[in-house]
């Protein structure tokens, strides 16, 4: 049996690892990883996502050990070094065949591309496999034949497949013979990635038992709440597994069967919290086909071309207060902190700060999401794209252009005792009761070193409607 190298991504686990699975069948196993800090910052990855994922690969390192599979890591700055590092491997260690699971960014279809025709070329092959998705791009279209722009009609024909049969879980492999190949040792750091602080660490800890045992978690205990809790960013009523599975060390059908195990195998029915969810592995699924069924969201182009006409204003001691939570509207800037301390953000806040930054400020979407991937430890380019324009008013789906959130009644909606706020903003700790979501209404700002509203909500509201009633946007 010969050699089989399977090159790992974004797919940081053992268990239902597609193409580790394939791998293993074939033949001996050698894993690979590719340390690429140029192509990450070209991409905005953040410092505190390498750092998840190197904390994640020693995890994996043991675990591949145990199974007699050495990880060797090599070097490919950018992307377009990955062909003749990868092939100069496979000659090295007589490589019959690679395995990767498909990934589905513009980059990184060109990258996979380059390397399969650099690979042929000295009679390797490369192997692609469906893993980060429940259904293959392409297999899920409108009756026009064309990739779904609007989410709940991806969803009903979602429905109408995982009612024919869950996708099925892949065993992790079997120990192998020993190879007279030792694992490559993995960096501490990578330089221009600074390393995060020990509380952010300690708040994501890394490796596959710890995801899987955070999964079962909330799969035992909040999932039946879910639907009712997961608006409440003072609550632990979302999953917070979203860096595990953009890492990979979580798959969506993991989550999937999850999810189904606590709702008697139903989709659509049964417990409102465990459809809900489903209902957001859907969002994630359906943003990864928007990738694939229309690039231009790749080059941080609007999915709503006519958006492109915008005339966002350029403002960079605005975008600096929103940044680094000084806009003086408690909710904005106790999430724009929870970001910068924890690297990652309670999904309704994504959206509340999101439409402020875009409406209220009339800032470029792409300044967000450029930040938010800058800062996250879940960044993902689909997700966070997706988020983004339909926050904007530009993207597939999106929050019609009047609708946008007011952050003082989304903070008295949502973070009703401000226990959320005062976490967050401790200078607004001794402020009482619901003057905590407006403290300006009571001229508290200045002297308790919080700053005063940086806009006026109504103002700045019509003229948001009067840029986009400028364009031919329709609702």
């Amino acid at each position: 049996m010969k050699r089989q190298l399977v090159w790992l991504r974004t797919d940081l686990r053992l268990r239902d690892n597609t193409a580790l699975a394939a791998a293993a069948e074939r033949g001996p196993v050698i894993a690979l990883f590719l340390l690429s800090p140029g192509q990450w910052r070209e991409h905005d990855d953040a410092a505190c996502k390498v750092d998840f994922w190197l904390r994640n690969l020693r995890e994996l390192r043991a675990g591949l050990a145990a199974l007699n599979i050495p990880l060797l890591v090599r070097t490919a700055d950018r992307w377009n070094d990955a062909p003749r590092v990868i092939a100069e491997l496979c000659r090295h260690h007589d490589i019959e065949t690679v395995h990767v699971n498909e990934e589905y960014g513009l980059h990184e279809a060109r990258r996979d591309a380059a390397v399969k025709r650099e690979l042929a070329g000295q009679g390797v092959e490369l192997r692609s496999y469906l893993d980060q998705l429940l259904f293959a791009p392409g297999t899920l279209l409108t009756k026009g034949g064309g990739y779904f722009q609007v989410y709940s009609q991806f969803r009903k024909l979602c429905y109408e497949r995982l009612n024919q049969g869950a996708p099925s879980l892949q065993p992790a492999p079997r120990p192998q013979a020993p190879l007279e190949l030792a694992s490559d040792p993995l960096p501490e750091c990578i330089d221009g990635f600074e390393s995060p602080t020990e509380d952010l660490r300690s708040h994501w800890p890394a490796g596959e038992a710890e995801a899987h045992e955070r999964l079962e978690a909330f799969a035992d205990e909040r999932l039946g709440g879910y639907h009712d809790r997961r608006d409440f960013p003072a609550s632990d009523g979302t999953s917070q597994l979203s860096p595990h599975l953009a890492a990979g060390v979580l798959s969506p059908r993991q989550c999937l069967h999850a999810a189904l195990a606590n709702n008697h195998g139903e989709f659509e029915t049964g417990n409102s919290g465990a459809v809900s969810w489903i209902n957001e592995l859907l969002w994630r699924e359906f943003y990864k086909h928007i990738l694939v069924g229309f690039p231009r969201v790749s080059r941080h182009r609007a999915f709503r071309e006519d958006t492109e006409k915008l005339n966002w204003r350029h403002d960079r001691q605005d975008l600096e207060a929103w940044q680094q939570g000084r806009t003086g509207f408690p909710i904005i800037d106790a999430a724009m902190r929870q970001l910068l301390a924890t690297g990652w953000m309670h999904n309704r806040l994504r959206m509340v700060v999101a439409m402020f930054l875009t409406k209220n400020l009339l800032i470029d979407w792409r300044e967000g999401e450029r930040w938010f991937m800058r800062h996250l430890i879940d960044g993902d380019l689909a997700a966070n794209n997706g988020g983004w324009q339909w926050s904007a008013s530009t993207g597939t789906d999106a929050v019609p252009y009047f609708r946008l959130f007011n952050p003082i009644s989304q903070s008295e909606r949502f973070d009703p005792d401000g226990r959320f706020i005062r976490r967050w903003l401790p200078e607004l700790a001794g402020v009482e009761g619901r003057a905590i979501h407006d403290p300006s209404r009571l001229g508290l700002f200045g002297a308790a070193g919080y700053p005063q509203p940086m806009v006026d909500l109504s103002a700045t509201r019509e003229r948001a409607l009067e840029a986009f009633k400028g364009l031919s946007v329709q609702p």
